[in-house]
């Protein structure tokens, strides 16, 4: 079994960052067609509409019945995936795709998915969004056992336990490897007659299965169905694995029966508004949940400001609750690229003017009801609100279209540690002040859940995986327990070469 690779960084840099950006992002998108001629193009249009889910890197793997082949570029798909000879560099039938921000491992090109591995019974391609929380102990226990690796990411730890198990089918050694990983993950992989999708026992990260002409497709969002053509299939259930074979989809479920308990910041934040993540239409869930925080927090206003563009489904949802005017105060600009590095305080606070402009003529003179989907670390909305007030409003009411984020991620969300969490270290009138707004307010945990329409929020055994608004982990944390128990610090780095 030969393989071609290339791997390259000639399209951008790993972006740089400005500290004081507060956004929160998700690690990655995943994508997979079977049997579908130009499978590479199909997953490039595919990626595109999972781009959301991140814009740091990107990759495609294809096999075309004898070799497998596969690019992986530093960027966004569009600059990489392009051109017409897209197809004669990734030929085949069957591929799957990446798009990431990367949480675990760090950034460079090593780290970027698909990775592969040519085993004594045919190559295997692999890519996963979410996160391994024993990660770091698995890759301990396979560097003593003998194990050389070629990248800081969670993915290749589970190739090595996929190529040293020693059951004689693939789908056992997919199996065996994937029994042995914590976490919340959704994992996508070709060998050289299969494809295979796996969700965690869980469910956090999502995956459904959809039909493009009779052959299946694999896709992190229903969106990346809707951008190729492909019809809806159903979601992969928790802790189900599909082998995607010539002979049609065969379901497994090889893991422990667990109650379902979906990342619920798909729906606050993650998922395009357009796509449907567990039976749920996201857009509609984001607008309960604005007619909730309207019930629960409302205030007297002039008008309802979306900051764009997550905020805008919620924002519409309060506004028709409240019954006050909706507006567009603050406009996006989407032709923002890579943020220059700003020297000085003075240049960093003009620099959110490059995404957020204010729109004087719907915010002077008004009492304006900031709707935001979430507050992390608050200094993203503290430059809105005073550039909400400097456009002339004469009230800022700050609320929040998700409970207050108390608790750090480790399932894939890059989110800062509990020390930099806003509501995690101040009280709401504390936060008010910081922020320089005349009122603030928080989504309920509660009244989420009725936005869901998932009924109470059941203590013992809740509906999803909320841990950063109740500190309740669905999962063992094994690293950071292992971290603690060694009195190691927290974010503790691999002694590889920088990725």
């Amino acid at each position: 079994m030969s393989f071609i690779g290339q791997s390259t960084d000639r399209f951008s840099s790993a972006p740089w960052r400005d500290p004081e950006d507060d956004t929160l992002r998700l690690e990655c998108g995943v994508f997979g067609v079977f049997g579908v001629r130009d499978a590479a193009a199909v997953a490039a249009l595919g990626l595109h509409a999972l781009q959301h889910r991140g814009q740091e890197a990107c990759g495609i793997a294809a096999f075309d019945g004898q070799r497998f082949h596969t690019e992986r570029h530093m960027g966004h798909v569009g600059d990489a995936f392009t051109g017409n000879d897209l197809v004669e560099r990734l030929p085949g039938g069957m591929a799957i795709g990446h798009t990431r921000y990367s949480t675990a491992g760090g950034s460079g090109i090593r780290n970027v998915q698909p990775m592969f591995a040519d085993l004594e019974t045919g190559g295997v391609a692999i890519a996963h969004n979410g996160n391994l929380t024993n990660f770091l102990s698995l890759r301990e226990r396979l560097v003593q056992e003998g194990a050389i690796f070629q990248s800081t990411s969670d993915s290749e730890v589970i190739l090595h336990l996929i190529a040293r198990s020693r059951k004689a089918r693939i789908v056992d050694r997919f199996i065996d490897a994937v029994a042995q990983i914590e976490g919340g993950y959704a994992l996508v992989a070709i060998t050289n007659k299969k494809m295979i999708g796996v969700r965690d026992p869980l469910g956090i990260r999502p995956l459904v299965l959809g039909d493009l002409d009779g052959q299946p497709i694999l896709a992190s969002e229903t969106c990346a169905l809707d951008m190729i053509g492909a019809r809806f299939v159903r979601d992969i259930e928790h802790g189900e694995m599909v082998i995607i074979s010539d002979t049609g989809v065969k379901s497994l479920k090889p893991f422990s029966s667990l109650a379902a308990r979906p990342c619920v910041f798909e729906y606050v934040y993650f998922a395009r508004p357009d796509s449907v993540v567990n039976g749920r239409s996201v857009y509609d869930v984001r607008k309960r949940m604005g007619q909730r925080l309207a019930i629960e927090t409302g205030v007297e206003a002039d008008v309802v400001v979306p900051v764009p563009d997550s905020g805008v489904p919620a924002a519409i949802g309060y506004a028709q609750q409240s019954g006050l005017p909706f507006d567009l105060g603050i406009i996006r600009n989407h032709y923002v690229g890579r943020t220059f590095i700003q020297p000085t305080q003075g240049v960093r606070e003009l620099g959110v003017r490059m995404k957020h402009s204010p729109n004087r003529a719907v915010l002077e003179g008004k009492r304006v009801v900031l709707i935001d989907d979430s507050i992390v670390r608050g200094t993203t909305s503290l430059k809105i609100v005073r550039m909400v007030r400097e456009a002339g409003a004469k009230e800022v009411h700050l609320r929040s279209a998700s409970p207050p984020i108390k608790w750090p991620d480790f399932y894939g969300i890059d989110m800062p540690e509990r020390e930099q969490l806003l509501a995690a270290n101040k009280s709401l009138e504390e936060m008010a002040r910081f922020l320089e707004v005349d009122s603030l307010g928080f989504l309920s945990v509660d009244g989420l859940y009725q936005a869901l329409e998932a009924g109470p929020r059941d203590p013992v055994t809740p509906q999803f995986t909320d841990h950063y608004f109740t500190g309740d982990y669905p999962t063992r944390l094994t690293d950071r327990e292992v971290a603690e128990g060694r009195n190691e610090a927290n974010d503790k780095q691999l002694s590889l070469l920088s990725a």
